[in-house]
């Protein structure tokens, strides 16, 4: 099968394209056809490699993907050649208390497509039968790869962890990213006031054009925390969705007293400096997650499929181009989500 890979960690030059050996569906598992792939800023890390990452080569990247189910591991029932699926990256392996407990995203074994297990920058992949979810023969494959993870992982975060009520006001700190571009989406569908704080005129566009009811440009407005103070008659805003982490000192001061951080990354930097007096000063909570439940998964995808929520879609490359796909993503010059067509 045709695919893109890596046989050691680097740079855009450490992808390669080309032929793999087509995987076989073990008990439990299916094997899908892919149509589509989506990127993530997960892809870059794992590219370049980090101190204990484990990964044998070579290795596939890619988390997001939907295509057709082309074959049934044994004991797999409930499937048939031909159905169109998206897929669910978060593994869990089904066994733990976790995983008993419907929390799949803290299963003790915890997985993720692309990182742990080889990914979906190709042509077929296998994975587990409780990892697929059936789309709408109609629904557009790119569409569906580009909001899986995303819209997981922002769901789970706002709506699951963050509890977000219609009434409340939230602020989302960046415009134009994956798991924004889906907060803001779902923080309008459940009824809230959304503010977001980006960089330059165009992101700001897309954040409007998305629901966002006031947009802020922190270029030029450098102390944004205090203009959405100002916004909010001097309250703060009841959640915060900041997953960059150096930019916490404006969140922590945008929020009102009691008030929730919600973060699922910290694309500034794994490590920064937090003043502690804000959060307990203020009585904030501050509340971590990753990626969602196979139950969070099913429910925020049924809104995609129902297009009552829309993934953005900045480019789409064909799968052999994929070192020019992640060149964009890298430039972070992107507006949603850079999507490879797997033909």
């Amino acid at each position: 099968m045709k695919a893109v890979f890596i046989r050691e960690h680097g740079g855009l030059d450490a992808l390669e394209y080309g032929d793999l050996p087509q995987p076989v569906p073990g008990p439990g598992e299916v094997l899908v056809r892919l149509e589509a792939a989506a990127l993530n800023r997960l892809d870059l890390w794992v590219r370049e490699g980090w101190p204990g990452i484990h990964i044998q080569y070579p290795f596939i990247m890619g988390a997001d993907g939907a295509g057709k189910v082309a074959a049934l591991g044994e004991g797999v029932t409930g499937w048939m050649p031909g159905t169109p699926v998206v897929i669910n990256a978060n593994l869990g392996d089904g066994t733990c208390e976790f995983c008993r407990a419907g929390l799949e995203n803290q299963c003790v074994n915890w997985g993720l497509l692309g990182e742990t297990r080889t990914g979906t920058y190709a042509e077929y992949i296998t994975v587990p039968a409780r990892n697929l979810l059936q789309m709408p023969a109609s629904f557009d494959p790119p569409a569906a790869a580009a909001a899986g993870l995303v819209y997981h992982t922002a769901w789970h975060s706002l709506i699951t962890r963050g509890q977000l009520r219609p009434s409340e006001t939230v602020l989302v700190v960046g415009a134009s990213g994956g798991v924004n571009t889906a907060s803001i989406q779902i923080a309008k569908l459940t009824g809230a006031t959304v503010i977001v704080v980006g960089a330059g005129p165009e992101k700001l566009a897309l954040a409007a054009s998305l629901g966002a009811d006031v947009v802020i440009d922190r270029v030029a407005q450098e102390n944004w925390s205090r203009e959405v103070y100002k916004l909010t008659d001097k309250r703060g805003v009841d959640v915060v969705v900041d997953n960059v982490g150096t930019t916490y000192y404006h969140s922590f001061r945008a929020a009102r007293k009691g008030g929730r951080i919600l973060t699922v990354g910290n694309t500034g930097g794994a490590k920064f400096e937090i003043d502690n007096r804000y959060i307990f000063g203020k009585h904030l909570s501050l509340i971590g997650s990753s990626m969602g439940t196979i139950n969070d998964f099913k429910t925020v995808m049924s809104l995609v499929f129902e297009c009552k929520l829309q993934p953005v879609i900045d480019r789409t490359y064909p799968l052999e181009e994929a070192r020019a796909a992640q060149a964009r993503l890298e430039s972070g010059e992107q507006m949603g989500k850079v999507v490879l067509a797997i033909p």
